[in-house]
């Protein structure tokens, strides 16, 4: 087969790969189409490995067709050859062909292109876990979504709004403010002429502080921020792209009952995953089909321009999801 490899030059390029075995609680998935997250840019950068047993290769999500299934998966017949799927991985999805763990796998909703399905499982399942699982989202709660142009953010955004709660998010400049002008936010903060700390302080004062953040830029505005969090606010961290430290004023955070919580998608057992992944399809596919969420696809590849896929992700001038397509 052929995947994405790094070449001699430090460039991705398409070349011939090993081909996937699967165990006997896998499927070959074909790949039709693979999107890109901020992590695949960390593994590149060596800062986030892929967890043990998955290929040294770029992909965290993908769309296709199962080409085979193993003995187990076989004998308990919830996946066939030919099922049209889509798939969270630990790595590979930049490929013709991947094994998956038949618990990382998801129907694809009905309505769905190929493209559109493959932008789901990492961005909707991180959504689910943010939302949900570390942020208790109940409809009345205020959301801040830190930088609104991202791909997460992109599903974040309708998703809780779906759910009933209202929603703040930043931009850093004017280009990026009208790039998400279709997202169902309630505020939307420019950055390069407003202060987020001073515009949460407003927020609190005018009796509809943040409930939950969705950090993941951290640096000195998350420590700047966290005192104008509502009672038994939930900040949470899921990068630093904005840098690791902060100072924080931790009288406030015990004053206000602030929870500070780290947390990723990425590291988590397939066990974990594949619970995850079965309560997101059974709470959230629905409204996808409906309409009400629905990822917004910002660029589309054809694999073999990887290199220039992840360097406008690197630019930081994208506006929803990148997605690669391989058939």
């Amino acid at each position: 087969m052929f995947a994405t490899k790094i070449g001699e030059d430090g460039k991705l390029l398409w070349a011939e790969a090993e081909d996937p075995v699967i165990k006997d609680d896998e499927v070959l998935l074909e790949v039709h189409a693979a999107a890109l997250n901020r992590a695949d840019l960390l593994q590149r950068a060596g800062q986030y490995p892929p967890p043990p047993g998955w290929p040294d290769r770029f992909g965290l999500e993908a769309a296709g067709v199962i080409k085979a299934v193993g003995k187990q998966v076989a004998a308990e017949g919830r996946w066939q050859v030919g099922d049209q799927v889509c798939a969270l991985l630990g790595s590979g999805g930049y490929a013709e062909y991947v094994a998956v763990p038949e618990g990382l796998l998801m129907p694809i909703p009905k309505g769905l292109s190929m493209m559109e399905a493959a932008a789901l499982p990492e961005v909707y399942g991180a959504a689910y876990l943010f939302l949900f699982l570390e942020g208790g989202l109940k409809a009345g709660d205020t959301l801040l979504m830190q930088a609104g142009a991202s791909g997460l953010a992109s599903v974040v955004i309708p998703m809780a709004k779906a759910f009933g709660a209202r929603v703040l998010t930043t931009v850093m400049n004017d280009e990026l403010e009208a790039a998400i002008s279709h997202l169902p936010a309630d505020r939307v903060i420019n950055t390069s002429r407003e202060s987020l700390a001073e515009v949460m302080k407003q927020e609190l004062e005018a009796g509809h502080g943040v409930d939950i953040c969705i950090d993941c830029l951290g640096g000195e505005t998350a420590g700047q921020c966290l005192p104008y969090m509502n009672f038994d606010g939930r900040w949470i961290m899921i990068a630093t792209l904005a840098g690791d430290p902060t100072t924080v004023d931790l009288r406030s955070m015990y004053a206000r009952r602030t929870r500070l919580i780290g947390t990723n998608l990425r590291s988590r057992t397939p066990a974990q995953k594949k619970k995850l992944l079965t309560d997101m399809v059974d709470l959230i596919w629905p409204k996808v089909e409906s309409g009400e969420i629905r990822p917004t696809i910002f660029k589309v590849f054809p694999i073999q321009q990887a290199e220039e896929a992840q360097a406008l992700m690197q630019s930081g001038k994208s506006a929803g999801k990148i997605v690669l397509t391989v058939r």
